[in-house]
């Protein structure tokens, strides 16, 4: 059985790719700051993991909690993150270090602990959940879309860099997904941004948050990324979830004043 191990995997996106690798017999390792909220995936076989990705010792811990009890590391999936937003002017750069300790540098010191053993086996595999925020842009949102960005980056430098080792590094890139991100993200910006001089982009930016219809189910990505890890050659990205597609379509043919127009017009009729 290949075990893998699934950073904040106690609601949405990881709870639902915990689900589907114990039911196609992974040997699955659910990691979350709280530990409390996966008593459901405790029942349904999953082994727990109390991890805090802005702590070292925390991830030092679970890592060597998997070899001893396992002996192995197949898989290591980056779900662990969350989304800062706030105009650039607003948001305190205490926030915007956590936002990049937590998506960036936590995600990359899982990655560093894993290799020596991936690299022994010869093999292994990594996803990284990015997000379609990683290939575009939208106002109040900077430090997150950063995160994402730099992921994007890390992901292609470490997927050549890795390749003579028999290990693959994944993309996953959802758009809108049914979680509670989009709650936590809305609520931070409104505290934010609600009564600052951005106050009327806030007000824009919530009602297009909460007017958005095709938010997709987290199993679509659960679904992606069991595919990746199953396929001798996995694909580098994998796009997925509501609006996804057409908005990558529709930046990748736009220069940048065209498609920040298109933004602003949606916004406009908000």
């Amino acid at each position: 059985m290949k075990v893998a191990i699934i950073t904040g995997a106690s609601s949405g996106i990881g709870e639902s790719t915990a689900q589907t690798l114990l039911k196609n017999n992974f040997t699955v390792y659910a990691a979350a700051r709280r530990v409390d909220r996966m008593a459901g995936l405790a029942a349904a076989g999953a082994k727990l993991l109390s991890l805090d990705v802005t702590e070292e010792a925390s991830m030092l811990a679970a890592v060597h909690q998997v070899l001893n009890e396992s002996g192995r590391i197949d898989v290591l999936i980056n779900n662990a993150g969350y989304g800062s937003y706030g105009a650039v002017e607003d948001v305190p750069l205490d926030e915007a270090r956590r936002q990049m300790e937590v998506n960036v540098f936590g995600l990359a010191r899982m990655i560093q602990l894993v290799l020596p053993t991936m690299r022994s086996q010869k093999s292994g595999t990594i996803v990284n959940i990015s997000s379609i925020a990683g290939k575009v842009s939208m106002p109040l949102s900077a430090w997150y879309h950063a995160t994402k960005f730099a992921v994007e980056g890390l992901s292609d430098c470490l997927r050549m860099e890795l390749k003579p080792f028999g290990i693959r590094v994944v993309l996953i890139e959802p758009g809108a997904i049914a979680t509670e991100f989009a709650d936590l993200a809305t609520e931070g910006m409104e505290k934010t941004s609600g009564h600052t001089a951005y106050a009327e982009q806030t007000k824009r930016l919530l009602r297009l948050f909460r007017t958005f219809k095709t938010a997709a189910s987290p199993q679509v990505v659960a679904d992606a990324i069991l595919k990746a890890v199953r396929s001798k050659h996995p694909k580098t990205r994998y796009v997925m979830g509501g609006g996804a597609r057409p908005i990558l379509a529709l930046r990748k043919l736009l220069p940048d004043k065209a498609f920040d127009k298109v933004m602003q017009m949606v916004l406009d009729r908000m």
